[in-house]
């Protein structure tokens, strides 16, 4: 009898921690994206509001050259690139830089661009203020747009004993086609528990 409590136990302590790995792994990536959104970890640029730009006056004049990098991943029918490749920008100044897609496909495509910036380390001082990464962009067949993301780079950058010896930082888009099976399978589940 002990020992049939005993296997039981231990049958009910192994299923809960198998629903709790399986919990911790949905939940791992949200919570991971969320941190580099906060910290700027592993080159995530940081959102900010308009209202966030440094005071013009208090501007240092020292700049920073900018480059701009656009990809697409496989089975992504759509061509991608910056207009303009490297701009140099004074820190704090708010700028505004274009990218261009054209959707090649018979059909329109939605995509969801991921971005980073090199060096990691700037990711946190690299500020997007408007940016087309934001939401998921849809092109009709055979249409071309403009993609525009403005920003800053927080005068912060200066205070950081690594980051302020930066005098090149290149942002780097990726595009992927957005599975609408799994669009629809979230937002039914959203839904649901919402």
């Amino acid at each position: 009898m002990l020992l049939a409590a005993a296997k039981r136990q231990t049958a009910i302590g192994a299923a809960a921690v198998a629903v709790i790995m399986a919990g911790a792994s949905f939940a791992a990536v949200p919570l991971y994206r969320a941190f580099c959104q906060a910290t700027g970890f592993a080159g995530t640029t940081q959102r900010a509001e308009a209202s966030a730009l440094p005071n013009q006056s208090t501007l240092t004049g020292r700049t920073i050259k900018i480059r701009f990098d656009g990809n697409m991943s496989p089975g992504m029918p759509w061509q991608f690139a910056p207009e303009v490749t490297e701009v140099p920008v004074k820190i704090g100044e708010k700028k505004l830089a274009f990218y261009k897609a054209t959707n090649f496909s018979a059909a329109a495509v939605t995509g969801r661009a991921t971005y980073n910036v090199s060096p990691d380390v700037a990711g946190k001082y690299f500020k997007k203020i408007q940016c087309f990464c934001f939401n998921e962009q849809t092109l009709k067949a055979g249409e071309t747009v403009d993609m525009p993301v403005q920003y800053f780079i927080d005068p912060a950058i200066l205070n950081d004993p690594i980051a302020s010896r930066i005098d090149e930082i290149t942002l780097s888009y990726t595009f992927y086609p957005v599975d609408e099976r799994d669009r629809t399978q979230v937002e039914s589940n959203s839904k649901t528990q919402g």
